[in-house]
Order: C-alpha cells, then structure tokens, then sequence
C-alpha cells in the first residue's frame, strides 16, 4: 500500500478503529482476489467499513414495509442494499437539509459521510437527468452551500457524474465546455478547503470513453491536480476488471492521480445484446463488491456505492424517473447477487 493511500486509509478509519469487527463467518481478509478486486460472495458490511449507513434509506424504509406485510424474504433480499453504504445526492436548490442530515448521523455513528455533487448547469445534456444549476452564479451559490453545510465533518464526495466525459463526446456543446471547466474547477478548489473531505471528479467509464489520454487534458481543465483523484463507473455496470485497467492507464496519464470505483450494481457487468440502452436500467443485474476501503490496489482509494441502487435511471423499461426509488429493480439487484 502505497503512503498516499495508507493516509487515506488511516484518516477514514479513524473514527471506528477498535469497535468493528468481522461478521460472522467472516476471515477479516480483504475480499477481493488478488490483484484483481472482484467480490465473489454475496454483499456484505465490510469489516471496518469507515463509510455511514442511511438508517433511512429509501431501502431502509422498504424493508420495514415489507415486514409488515409479511414478505419476509423480500425484506431479508433488501438488506443487502439498505445495510451498506450508500452515496446521497442531494436534490434541488437547497443541498443543505440532506448534507446537515448526514453528517450528524456519520458524526454519531463516528463514520464519513458520502455524497454526490450533480447539479452543474446544462446537466445530462437535456436527457433523463436533464436539470442543473441556473447559470455560473447559481453553479457557485450552490457548491457554496453545499462546501457550507459540511463544515469539518469527514466526507467524500464524487463531483458532477457525467459533467468531464460529456465535453469529451460532445454531448455538451462547445459553446458551454469554457464555463464548465471553470466551475468544475473552482467547485474542486472550494470543496478542498474543508479539513475533512475528500474530492473526486468524475471520469466515465471504459465503455463510454475508451480511449483514456482523451480524458487527460480535460480533467486537467476541470481541476484534477487539486483533488484528491477522479472516479470511475458511476452509475454504470462495467466490470471490476475493465474498470481497474481502465484507471490505472489514467492515473498513468495523471501523474499517478488515485480513483474510486462505483461497485453498487455491476457484480454481472453490463447487459451485452443492448448496447444503446445498456446503461438504462438494464435486467438481470445484481450489486458488486459492497464499499470498502480495502481494495487490493495502491491506486484504487475504494470501492463506492455511488449510485444508490434501487434509483431508476430513467423512463425505460417500465422505470420510474431518474433518481426515483424503484423497489422491484432493488430487489432484482439483491436478488442477483452472487453467494
């Protein structure tokens, strides 16, 4: 383990250093196979976990429903989602409520707390997740709040899935790329001024934009330098496997940048006979490693659930709207999982 990442480590566990302990059955090893983090088992806490759990999740909630009404399996299947780790992301114009609300429960628990930074302007290029901040004022007010609502507590954040990869395919037009990358700059720049957090800019995915070096010059542009790394996967289904390689041929290009990966819902990958809609709520998948900081790889900072599984991803396939909970797609995904 390289020092960069055993500081990293270190300060995450902190907090509940002498009071986690493996679950029953469990060896305490690292559950990943060596030198390729693949979980073969069936989701589980990680021993020492630093991340906080959402005792109200939307998932949370779910089994509590389904208890009453007397489906316990259901319940007992939606357990693997709703005691892990999950990202929140906060909606709307006022992000502070959902963050003052997670940090004291992580405060509490002593763990960090996890979120997802997605409301750059001209976001998702007007598709499922269209929406965003009102112009580079509302962009700065916003990330303001959101730096000003976590304070000194201890929290990751994954900034603005999509905003990088979407200037590299041209999905974003040129006319908005200027004030993206000055946003996405000063948003890493504010965020890093906390003691306690930890940034990471997001970067796609192998599928989507497979050449890596053409990301390079953009997250350069957006700030990379200042973050403590990017991430990879994020609401995507891509292997462990493609993901790892992927990212360490761009921390290559990055001067040995770290990255975290999204593991909520790739434990199957992706849907292979759909490549058009394969991001959009595909069938038959099932959650992938559970979040951990013990990943098997120096440059790898942790495996996330960054995208909370059970949220649709769009109107497809008989889903609900992006972001919105979806309890059979949840239990499909719990379902799956291997063990």
């Amino acid at each position: 383990m390289s020092r960069y990442r055993a500081l990293l480590a270190a300060a995450l566990l902190t907090a509940v250093a002498g009071c986690s302990s493996a679950s029953s059955g469990s060896t305490g090893e690292p559950a990943v196979i060596q030198g390729h983090p693949q979980i073969e088992a069936a989701p589980q806490a990680a021993p020492g976990s630093p991340f906080w759990v959402d005792p109200e999740s939307d998932a949370a909630r779910q089994v509590k429903v389904w208890e009453k009404q007397g489906r316990k399996a259901d319940a007992r299947a939606l357990r693997r989602i709703a005691q892990q780790p999950v990202a929140i992301w906060p909606a709307g114009s006022d992000p502070q409520p959902a963050i003052r609300k997670a940090v004291a429960g992580a405060a509490k628990d002593g763990r960090t707390a996890l979120f997802v930074a997605y409301n750059i302007p001209h976001r998702d290029c007007g598709k499922y997740s269209a929406g965003g901040a009102d112009g580079v004022e509302g962009y700065r007010g916003w990330y303001g709040m959101f730096a000003e609502a976590i304070g000194d507590a201890r929290a990751v954040v994954v900034l603005e899935p999509d905003a990088v990869a979407h200037m590299v395919d041209g999905c974003t037009t040129a006319d908005h790329h200027a004030e993206r990358y000055q946003l996405l700059a000063e948003a890493v720049e504010h965020l890093k001024q906390l003691p306690n957090t930890k940034v990471y800019l997001d970067a796609g995915n192998p599928s989507w934009i497979p050449d890596p070096s053409s990301l390079v010059e953009p997250l350069r542009r957006a700030g990379i330098d200042k973050a403590d790394g990017f991430a990879l996967n994020v609401s995507n289904f891509q292997t462990d496997t493609s993901v790892r390689a992927y990212g360490v041929k761009l921390a290559q290009r990055l001067d040995g940048k770290h990255f975290v990966m999204d593991t909520s819902r790739n434990g199957e990958g992706p849907l292979m006979n759909d490549h058009d809609q394969a991001w959009c709520n595909p069938p038959g998948r099932s959650l992938g490693a559970p979040p951990s900081v013990t990943t098997g790889d120096a440059l790898i900072d942790a495996f996330l659930w960054i995208k909370r599984p059970g949220d649709s991803d769009g109107p497809c396939r008989g889903g609900p709207s992006a972001g919105t909970w979806w309890p059979d797609y949840a239990l499909g995904l719990a379902r799956h999982a291997r063990g």
